[in-house]
């Protein structure tokens, strides 16, 4: 459940600021007649991700054991690749966010700013697919229940009143940590995703070992035990894992921890900005503030 409000929360909190950054905008050049479009853009944005994450859950119901299995596996694939871009576009990009969605919201402001729509719908749909996507692979990993899914719903409301909140200026966080953190930690729920999928596929007979089992610590760590049970709700922790699936894990946290750690160190190198580009969340509040 806290790997998916963090997940709920994290991917929320981009696509508050998203919205924040277009409202803002749109008020301070004057043309609060567009809002009406832009919020009917985020509102298709948030039906659309909701489609898909009923479609995933209940569209695989009929297919044979085998079908679902491959389904599942590389969805779960998917999912994480979704979730590696995600990590490391929003370390590459958040300090040019502000300017990119301006230029592009002026390109959509032209005539009568139909446009907008269409910017809010991709700009913050991109964000509820990613959360839909990666919830329902994690959600599927645990064996389903609903706690993961009030776990990534609790975490969307969490980050709306942050952004709201930003967005007023009535809080301020570091954002640079935020999404540091948040990145690592889900490099490691990733990492278990990928294994569950490889599971998956091996079950499917598409991948080879499958009941060639690395170790077995189920006597020690138990599935079914509160410390197992959390585990596997944070990091999709499994007691008996085939040598596919620990390779797997072992090769992607090591080598996207290793990018990972190379970009933060690149981006924490001192470079000479202008105040404005410092940051999403200072450059939300001074402009909101103007």
């Amino acid at each position: 459940m806290f790997a998916n409000y963090l997940i709920g929360l994290r991917e929320g909190l981009e696509a508050s600021l998203v919205v924040g950054i277009l409202i803002a905008y749109v008020v301070k050049i004057g043309r609060r007649d567009v809002l009406s479009k832009l919020w009917v853009g985020v509102g298709i944005a948030v039906v659309v991700p909701l489609g898909l994450g009923a479609l995933l859950t209940w569209g695989p119901y009929g297919l044979s054991f085998q079908a679902q299995e491959i389904l599942g596996g590389t969805l779960s694939l998917v999912a994480v690749a979704f979730v590696t871009w995600m990590i490391f576009w929003m370390g590459k990009t958040a300090r040019s966010m502000m300017s990119t969605l301006h230029s592009k919201l002026d390109s959509a402001l032209v005539g009568a700013g139909w446009g907008v729509i269409l910017l809010a719908m991709l700009s913050v749909g991109r964000e509820g697919i990613e959360t839909a996507l990666f919830v329902w692979a994690t959600v599927a990993s645990v064996g389903g229940g609903w706690e993961p899914a009030v776990g990534a719903l609790l975490g969307i409301l969490t980050a709306a009143v942050l952004g709201f909140l930003l967005y007023r200026g009535m809080v301020k966080i570091n954002l640079g940590t935020f999404f540091t953190w948040t990145g690592a930690f889900l490099i490691l729920v990733a990492g278990g995703v990928l294994a569950y999928g490889i599971g998956d596929l091996q079950e499917a007979a598409v991948l080879p070992g499958a009941g060639v089992h690395a170790y077995d610590i189920s006597g020690i760590i138990p599935s079914s035990s509160w410390y197992g049970t959390l585990l596997t709700g944070i990091v999709n922790f499994n007691p008996s894992p085939t040598w596919l699936q620990v390779f797997g894990w072992v090769a992607y946290v090591v080598i996207v921890s290793a990018f990972y750690l190379r970009q933060h160190r690149a981006s924490a190198t001192p470079v000479k900005r202008a105040p404005e580009e410092t940051s999403p969340a200072s450059t939300l509040s001074s402009t909101t503030a103007s």
